[in-house]
């Protein structure tokens, strides 16, 4: 039996500093926290990359 690797505290730190913008919960997420549509926030991600930093920026947050 093949045991899972333990996520270390900087493995989550990092995935949190992204958006995936094909994930329907972490673009919802986005959404409802900036106050913006879904599909703002994906132009957004698509137009800055997947930095959530970037993406607020240019959400006007």
């Amino acid at each position: 039996m093949a045991t899972a690797k333990k996520k270390t505290a900087r493995a989550r730190k990092q995935d949190r500093a992204r958006v995936a913008g094909g994930q329907k919960y972490e673009v919802g997420y986005e959404s409802k926290k900036t106050g913006r549509s879904a599909s703002a926030v994906k132009k957004a991600v698509k137009k800055v990359g997947n930095s959530r930093k970037r993406v607020e920026k240019r959400l006007g947050r």
